[in-house]
C-alpha cells in the first residue's frame, strides 16, 4: 500500500511547533487573560466616563461620602481575583507560549503583562494611598474642611485613573494580537505541491 514519504508534521507557517495539547492550554490562558484585562479596562473606563464626572458635579459632602463607600465596597474577593488575574494569567500565558516557541504571541502577551504591571504600580503607589487618605479623614460630619479633603484626592486620582484605562486598553489590544497569532499557528499547514509534475510512467515524488 502506498504511503507518503514526507507525511511527518511540520512547523506552521507562523513559526513554532505543530499544534498539540499544550497549544490548547496556551489558548485557554490567552482567553482568560483577555477576559480579566477586559474587565479591568471596563472598570477603569466606567470611572472615567461616568462615575467620576457624575461625582464631579456633586457637592463636597456627597463626593467624599460616595468615594469612601465605593473604595470600601470594591475590596471583595471577586474584584481581587480579577485584579490579580490581570497580571498572573497573561504572565503564565507568555511563559507557556515562549516554551512552545510561539515567539510572536509570547512577545505580545509579554507587552500586555508589562502594561498591566505598570497599572499595578500606579494603583498601589498612588491610588490606594489616596483611597486610604480619604478613608482616614473619617465621617463627613467630622471633617473640618471638606473642600480641602476632596481637592487633595480628586485631581490626582482622576488623572492617574486615565492612565490606568489607557494601559489596560493597550494590554487588551496586545492580547488580542497574541490570540490572533496563536489561532493562526493552530491551523494545519497546507500540503506542499511537488516541484515538478511526474513524467509518464514515473513514480509520484514521495510515494512508494
Amino acid at each position: 500500500m502506498a504511503t507518503l514519504g514526507n507525511s511527518t508534521a511540520r512547523p506552521s507557517a507562523t513559526g513554532g511547533q505543530p499544534a498539540g495539547g499544550g497549544q490548547g492550554f496556551a489558548g485557554v490562558l490567552l482567553i482568560l487573560a483577555v477576559v480579566c484585562m477586559g474587565l479591568m479596562a471596563g472598570l477603569f473606563w466606567g470611572f472615567d466616563i461616568s462615575v467620576m464626572p457624575g461625582l464631579g458635579d456633586s457637592d463636597d459632602r456627597t463626593f467624599i461620602t460616595a468615594m469612601q463607600h465605593i473604595n470600601a465596597d470594591i475590596e471583595n474577593g471577586l474584584f481581587g481575583l480579577v485584579f490579580a488575574g490581570g497580571l498572573l494569567v497573561p504572565g503564565a500565558a507568555a511563559v507557556v507560549l515562549l516554551v512552545q516557541k510561539r515567539r510572536g504571541a509570547a512577545l505580545w502577551t509579554a507587552v500586555a503583562t508589562v502594561a498591566y504591571f505598570i497599572v499595578l504600580i500606579l494603583t498601589m503607589g498612588v491610588e490606594v494611598p489616596l483611597n486610604n487618605q480619604l478613608a482616614n479623614a473619617g465621617p463627613v460630619d467630622k471633617i473640618a474642611d471638606l473642600h480641602k479633603v476632596r481637592a487633595d484626592f480628586e485631581g490626582v486620582w482622576v488623572t492617574v485613573n486615565h492612565f490606568r484605562t489607557l494601559l489596560c486598553t493597550i494590554a487588551v489590544a496586545a492580547l488580542g494580537r497574541a490570540l490572533s497569532l496563536h489561532a493562526r499557528a493552530q491551523r494545519p499547514a497546507a500540503p506542499v505541491a511537488p516541484p515538478y509534475p511526474p513524467g509518464p510512467g514515473a513514480p509520484y515524488p514521495g510515494v512508494r
